[in-house]
């Protein structure tokens, strides 16, 4: 009987540290790499995202600061941020892409702002440091 009550103990103890343990920030990190993880629409769609602006502001930085021109490095942009997004969540994640819209719903998702901050940052660096 005491046994039993000390095992109850044990397993209550250890289901509040593993409920503590779900806040801290390192799950969050692991999650956007583990193929097993759930997603509901708007945490991927966050996730891509971020991922995209972060792409955006990188190759927009690296477009001005090279200096790059003309209408080929925008398209090449927009070919290696849907690379990017599509190998993420077809091949990291190994999402269903039907219970989320589809490829052009997750492909879409982030597209426009991160080009809108590619284009600025580009024309913004380009424009201060080679003229």
């Amino acid at each position: 009987m005491k046994e039993s009550k000390l095992a109850k103990q044990n397993q209550q103890q250890q289901q509040q540290y593993n409920h503590q343990n779900d806040h801290l920030s390192p799950s969050k990190w692991t999650k956007l790499f583990d193929p097993d993880a759930t997603w509901d629409k708007d945490q991927l769609g966050d996730v891509l995202h971020w991922i995209r602006q972060g792409m955006g502001l990188i190759c927009g930085l690296l477009w001005g600061s090279i200096p790059l021109v003309g209408g080929i490095w925008i398209i090449l942009f927009l070919v290696i941020s849907s690379g990017i997004i599509y190998g993420y969540y077809a091949m990291i994640l190994k999402v269903d892409e039907e219970d989320f819209g589809g490829h052009a719903a997750l492909l879409q998702e982030g597209l426009f702002a991160s080009f809108t901050l590619f284009l600025l940052a580009w024309i913004l660096v380009y424009s201060l440091a080679h003229f």
